[in-house]
């Protein structure tokens, strides 16, 4: 039985000055940061293992760290709606958005209805998380079917015009993961790109120039063409 002091007590014995100033450099938001690695992050959630309550412990502790190893531990099978929604409401930076969604909420069966009802959330980091599913999905879900990722580009499209930077920056990543998965799904992001490239929008001619660039790239070509 592992105690949510005992958990807090490792990651602070593990977080460093030099990490936090580091995190600073790349946008994350550095409030009650410990300055603890990912790799010790997931090292410390194997001596856990799956563990609901003490997922939601460590949540609640409000400590950035903590969260990540929260989502590292918690099942997704327990995981409930209401609560999904309590924790994306909570998420003020980019890592721990990104790293509860990659090792938590896609793995939910609330994933897509989610995806749905937080594109259309004004909240900055409840937007991004929306965008940030659909390329963990595309990236980790190889066995959904195309018609999964087609239903998600005009979602994609309605969030191009949104200016923050974290938000069109998930919306180009969620874009360019599906158009990695296949040639059909390629061509596809390939055309909505163009379509959002057309838009009056500075962030959307960004999204779509950058998701043309990569998925026309001589090198995505040959990766998904190796998956025919």
């Amino acid at each position: 039985m592992h105690s949510t002091a005992g958990i807090l007590q490792k990651l602070k014995t593990h977080g460093s000055r030099e990490n936090i100033e580091g995190m600073a450099r790349f946008g994350i938001t550095t409030e009650r940061r410990l300055g603890v690695s990912v790799p010790e992050m997931r090292r410390i959630a194997r001596e856990c293992g799956k563990d609901h309550p003490l997922s939601i412990r460590l949540w609640n502790s409000g400590i950035p760290e903590a969260r990540i190893v929260a989502s590292m531990i918690a099942d997704p099978s327990e995981m409930t709606a209401a609560e999904m929604d309590r924790w994306v409401s909570e998420f003020d930076s980019w890592d721990v958005c990104d790293q509860v969604c990659m090792n938590l909420f896609e793995r939910t069966p609330f994933a897509g209805k989610k995806i749905r009802q937080w594109s259309r959330r004004e909240e900055e980091f409840v937007r991004r998380a929306a965008y940030a599913l659909i390329a963990c999905l595309a990236w980790h879900d190889k066995d959904a079917p195309d018609v999964v990722f087609t239903g998600f580009l005009p979602i994609i499209k309605r969030g191009a015009t949104d200016e923050r930077n974290f938000v069109k920056k998930s919306v180009n990543w969620a874009l360019r993961n599906i158009g990695k998965r296949n040639p059909r799904l390629n061509r596809a992001a390939v055309s909505t790109a163009k379509e959002i490239s057309r838009l009056d929008s500075k962030s959307a001619r960004w999204i779509g120039a950058d998701a043309i660039r990569e998925l026309t790239s001589a090198a995505v070509q040959r990766r998904i063409r190796r998956r025919q």
